[in-house]
């Protein structure tokens, strides 16, 4: 199927590694040059770098001019087409509630939540001039189902996903469409490398990392964790002419981990 992402610029974040890589190797083999944000940059990159289409551009976007410093750098080859605000982290808070800091909340807001706002507001002028564009939003199922063991986490992915929906109605008339994904647990360092989720669980319940990962899907149907690929699949379907007429939709890729309707 061709997506008809030949010769568009597309904006990454956290791009360099897991999820972040996935899409941005996706949006080259759609067609697209990918002008991806991270604080380094890895050996995954650089292969995509090998092809001619990926920019690189070190930022730290809880700097509050970071976000715009990557836009610019895009904008500079002739304007940016798509917008995928995948950067986030997460901190498992084995101490509960009480021991999350004021500043564990403001780091968390910042990267999962300000880093997206400042990038996006960034963009904004761009993509209305060129009279069409894409951004996709990277959530959490923990925005629906807010876990104690990441609570700074899941509240701001459940704003991440307000923001997404909101700023879909303001932007539909820009004909800009805007979506967010909400993945389950994502076979990434995340989740599965040490320091990780499951390893730091572990830590604390005396239990394995991999008893730690096998619960954190046993009550899926598919009783597996979903790839970074296929995550990034939904996400170049929602950046294309594909999926012309889907906005403010939030997409679940969970594994049926969200049983409601």
């Amino acid at each position: 199927m061709d997506l008809h992402l030949g010769g568009k610029t597309a904006v990454v974040t956290g791009a360099s590694k897991g999820i972040g890589l996935a899409i941005s190797s996706a949006l080259i083999d759609a067609g697209a040059h990918v002008v991806a944000g991270s604080r380094s940059n890895s050996a995954g990159l650089a292969k995509l770098a090998e092809t001619g289409n990926l920019t690189h551009v070190a930022v730290d976007l809880t700097a509050p001019d970071a976000g715009a410093h990557l836009v610019e750098t895009a904008a500079a080859r002739g304007g940016i087409d798509i917008l995928v605000n995948n950067a986030g982290a997460v901190t498992p808070r084995t101490g509960g509630f009480a021991s999350i800091s004021d500043d564990d909340w403001l780091a968390t807001w910042t990267l999962g939540l300000m880093a997206t706002v400042r990038t996006t507001r960034a963009a904004l002028p761009h993509l209305i001039a060129s009279g069409a564009g894409t951004i996709v939003m990277i959530g959490s199922v923990n925005a629906y189902l807010p876990d104690p063991i990441v609570l700074d986490y899941s509240a701001t992915k459940a704003a991440l996903t307000n923001l997404a929906k909101g700023l879909s109605k303001e932007l539909g008339p820009h004909n800009i469409r805007v979506n967010s994904i909400s993945p389950g647990p994502v076979a990434t360092d995340l989740w599965l490398a040490d320091g990780g989720v499951a390893t730091t669980v572990a830590g604390v319940t005396g239990r394995s990392a991999t008893d730690i990962a096998d619960g954190a899907v046993a009550d899926t149907v598919t009783k597996r964790f979903t790839t970074a690929a296929e995550v990034a699949n939904v996400a170049v379907f929602l950046a294309s002419d594909v999926a012309a007429n889907i906005t403010g939709t939030d997409v679940t890729i969970d594994g049926g981990m969200i049983t409601t309707i």
